[in-house]
């Protein structure tokens, strides 16, 4: 048996990041300003799978010393017979996010336009990047194959889930498929480093969930920053009197 105060740290964790991934935020009704703007709309129902998988991955890595789980049901089968090395991983972690381009210069045109499409995807990179090194290199955990202690959780998983989801929100009202594809080549990428040895499946799970919750928050964020941006924007006109000592008048000018 292991310590009461083993589980209820355990229990601690999922709580804490259900509460905090699945609290729900009203919708804000659609904004009355004009044309062009964008007015924030989230579900809390979506944030169930991606939550899910933080928080078992989270599980694995607390208990993995003390309990057999699927770290220890699967990695140790690989620690003990490892197979050929995949080397695709390393290109197909992308490969969602750069469908997204290929298929607007396709001319199938996906939700945003590309100067949007481009800002939202460097919000989806910069909170993936930011989240993933966080972990990484507080928790220290030591990968399977020993070579480094920044195991979890999965980078290459992250980044594969983050694109997967780009692509979802870019193309889903076009065909679901689009977003199917890309979720297959990113649950290949997380399959791959699993099976590689670089990484325990909790590790795999956790990069998952991080990477799908990044995208959807950076689709979260991007209208109300896009709305104070264009705010700051409106066009103003100025007038101002003037008399230079000859001559009486008022000046006019347009700021665009």
């Amino acid at each position: 048996m292991y310590p009461y105060r083993y589980y209820k740290h355990v229990v601690r964790v999922i709580a804490w990041t259900l509460i905090a991934t699945l609290s729900p935020r009203p919708a804000v009704a659609a904004s009355d300003d004009g044309p062009g703007r964008f007015s924030p709309a989230f579900s809390s129902g979506q944030l169930v799978v991606p939550a899910a998988l933080v928080a078992y991955g989270t599980i694995e890595a607390i208990a993995a010393s003390r309990v057999h789980l699927l770290n220890y049901a699967v990695g140790h089968g690989i620690i003990l017979h490892p197979p050929a090395k995949i080397r695709a991983n390393d290109f197909t972690q992308y490969l969602p996010a750069v469908a997204v381009y290929a298929l607007d210069l396709a001319g199938i045109k996906g939700k945003h336009s590309r100067a949007e499409r481009n800002a939202l995807f460097a919000m989806s990179a910069f909170f993936t990047l930011a989240s993933v090194n966080a972990l990484k290199y507080t928790t220290r955990e030591e990968r399977p194959d020993r070579s480094a202690r920044n195991s979890f959780p999965s980078g290459h998983t992250a980044v594969a889930f983050a694109s997967a989801e780009f692509l979802w929100q870019e193309y889903k009202d076009v065909s679901i498929w689009y977003g199917i594809a890309g979720y297959i080549v990113a649950t290949f990428t997380g399959a791959c480093r699993v099976y590689n040895n670089k990484h325990w499946v909790g590790d795999v799970l956790a990069g998952a969930g991080l990477g799908m919750l990044n995208t959807k928050l950076a689709y979260w964020l991007y209208p109300s920053i896009r709305n104070a941006l264009e705010r700051k924007r409106e066009p103003m006109i100025f007038i101002r009197p003037f008399f230079n000592g000859k001559q009486v008048g008022v000046s006019c000018s347009l700021r665009l």
